[in-house]
């Protein structure tokens, strides 16, 4: 039997320890909640701050697209320029005889005054412009004229009608000119910014329009227009109109990946439909370089081979997948083509990368290529894929 002393000592034990269980952990969960507070304290502080910043972008409405659009309108250039055509009148042969001549004059042929407008940009602090060949190439007078209403007569540099690019330049010393990009790196999605002069509407406000879209394809090989060859041409829903030619494209940090020269139409629409082409900047930068060395593209090589687009008939009898491709029907002995070892009857499938799909890509090809270069050939011989190389030889 417990003593009373004994039972009263025992519950005061039990009471301080009880207590002391208590304080600490009290202690323990105040100080574990004040933590909690203060990192939820931290987080909220963060997400504030973001939440900021966003609304400063969003309230100040500029953005990437805005700045680069700011960063490169003073090297777009508005180009006017007047052609002079000779035109033949289509009755002049029903005025030879000297008595209607007395009447009617000269019906023959004579020279014409053709206006035309184009877009271009500044690629140089000295006053050089780039533009498309079909805008520039055969102009007799040219006026460019700058964001800040100025207008300089231009002279031609050199222009590449096969290539559709052409060099330009005004006198002139620090002036606002473009950063040239790359288009070995693009992306297809990213967002690009083409700037020009549609419908000559810089001469309203001495500003470039721009428009907004994204790289929809790349390596894009066209059909050749009035013997201009267009490959690897980059695709965009960035809209073109007429008069955007030669324009800029750029990426949204402000360099030049291309050069707008192109759109396709349907329906008998000759506006924007969302199928606008440009010539990748790379091929552009060794244009120019080209033109300003020696005012024009030297492509006097000769290679060798004659050769022919694929039908069914060829395609079905070499056992083909499908018709893509040019068929050698003759090799001239000590030619390139003859010393890269093919043969008639090899298939042309590539071309230093690019895919041959008729005789009109395979010619648009070779005028990428110069005198003493080395080329790839890869080709079909009996259902096999071999790689030739061959030198172009200059004639």
């Amino acid at each position: 039997m417990i003593s009373k002393k004994v039972f009263i000592s025992s519950v005061i034990s039990l009471i301080i320890g009880v207590s002391g269980a208590f304080i600490y952990l009290n202690s323990k969960i105040n100080n574990d909640f004040v933590n909690i507070q203060k990192k939820g304290n931290l987080t909220l502080t963060n997400l504030e701050l973001a939440r900021k910043f966003n609304d400063d972008i969003t309230n100040s409405r500029k953005n990437i697209i805005t700045e680069t659009v700011q960063k490169v309108s003073p090297a777009i250039v508005g180009i006017n320029v007047i052609e002079i055509r000779k035109v033949r009148d289509p009755f002049s042969s029903f005025f030879d005889d000297p008595f209607f001549r007395q009447f009617f004059g000269n019906r023959g042929n004579y020279n014409q005054k053709v206006q035309g407008l184009g877009s271009g940009y500044i690629i140089s602090p000295d006053g050089y412009i780039v533009t498309n060949d079909h805008v520039a190439g055969n102009a007799a007078e040219i006026t460019i004229t700058m964001t800040d209403g100025s207008h300089h007569k231009a002279e031609i540099i050199g222009s590449d009608p096969t290539s559709d690019i052409c060099l330009l330049k005004i006198d002139g010393k620090d002036l606002p000119y473009v950063e040239l990009g790359s288009s070995n790196d693009l992306i297809i999605g990213e967002w690009v910014i083409a700037l020009g002069n549609p419908f000559g509407l810089f001469e309203l406000n001495d500003k470039p329009t721009v428009t907004l879209g994204v790289i929809s394809a790349i390596g894009m090989n066209l059909e050749p227009i009035n013997d201009r060859y267009y490959l690897n041409m980059i695709q965009t829903d960035a809209a073109i109109n007429g008069g955007n030619s030669g324009g800029a494209l750029v990426n949204s940090i402000g360099q030049v990946i291309g050069m707008n020269t192109l759109i396709y139409t349907a329906g008998g629409n000759q506006g924007n439909i969302g199928l606008g082409f440009a010539i990748p900047i790379d091929k552009v930068k060794r244009i120019v370089t080209e033109l300003k060395t020696s005012g024009k593209i030297d492509r006097d090589f000769q290679i060798g081979m004659s050769i022919q687009s694929i039908d069914a008939g060829i395609a079905n009898y070499y056992d083909l997948k499908n018709t893509k491709g040019v068929i050698i029907t003759k090799v001239i002995a000590n030619t390139p083509a003859d010393r890269a070892g093919l043969k008639t009857g090899d298939i042309i499938v590539e071309i230093e990368g690019y895919k041959i799909n008729n005789e009109q890509t395979i010619f648009g090809v070779f005028q990428e290529f110069r005198a003493g270069q080395e080329i790839s050939v890869k080709i079909i011989r009996d259902n096999s894929e071999l790689t030739k190389k061959m030198k172009l030889d200059k004639k």
